[in-house]
């Protein structure tokens, strides 16, 4: 597990920027920051995928240089992930894409209880590919755990990277515990989700602060 808050970096001033009441009133502002830890985190996970080695033709000779072997596959779930997710694209710039849509369904008559509901889903064949599954909220990890099941209805990926900018110490042990095959990329640690399963101190709903409330 690699976590960004755990050493210094720049990318602890874009998360509290996230965090920040007062910056989080700049929509544009709030997306683009979602979006640099897309590409800081797409640059560290870029150290763990398979290399080449290729030679390059210049105009004064040749240079061997070590390239990827083969772009990833980058999902993301509707809507929270679509700026963090461009902040991945923006990188792996030749990059296949697969979009989920995925929500919270809460039962009828137990408000502390909720399944995840899916109506959308769409992948290129991810066979031996190298997945990354980006949300900026790890809060119960239920909604990625299904977006992981369902994905592999594509192909089995040769590895799996997971990315959140904040995640809850329940949400990290649920998904270590179900998808121990999959690597954990964290902006954050939080201390623990509230009543309602909201990551505590959190930033809030990132789908309304990047788009606007829902009705």
């Amino acid at each position: 597990m690699f976590v960004f808050a755990q050493q210094p970096s720049l990318a602890n001033q874009y998360v509290a920027e996230l965090r920040d009441v007062t910056l989080q009133k700049d929509r544009l502002r709030f997306r683009r920051n979602l979006e640099r830890l897309g590409e800081l985190m797409a640059y560290e996970i870029s150290k763990e995928m398979p290399y080449q080695t290729v030679d390059v033709k210049t105009p004064l000779g040749i240079a061997s240089t070590e390239l990827l072997r083969q772009q990833p596959v980058l999902a993301t779930i509707l809507r929270a992930g679509l700026p963090f997710h461009q902040g991945f694209a923006n990188y792996f710039d030749g990059a296949e894409n697969a979009f989920a849509g995925a929500y919270r369904g809460y039962s009828a008559g137990d408000d502390e209880a909720f399944e995840i509901a899916m109506d959308y889903i769409v992948a290129p064949d991810l066979s031996g590919k190298t997945l990354i599954l980006c949300d900026p909220m790890l809060a119960t990890g239920k909604s990625l755990e299904k977006v992981y099941h369902a994905l592999l209805r594509y192909g089995i990926p040769a590895q799996t990277h997971i990315a959140a900018i904040l995640a809850s110490p329940e949400g990290i042990r649920h998904v270590q515990r179900q998808l121990p095959q999959c690597r954990l990329w964290l902006g954050a640690i939080d201390d623990h989700l509230n009543d309602h399963f909201y990551i505590v101190p959190g930033l809030g709903d990132a789908g309304d602060l990047a788009f606007g409330p829902k009705v």
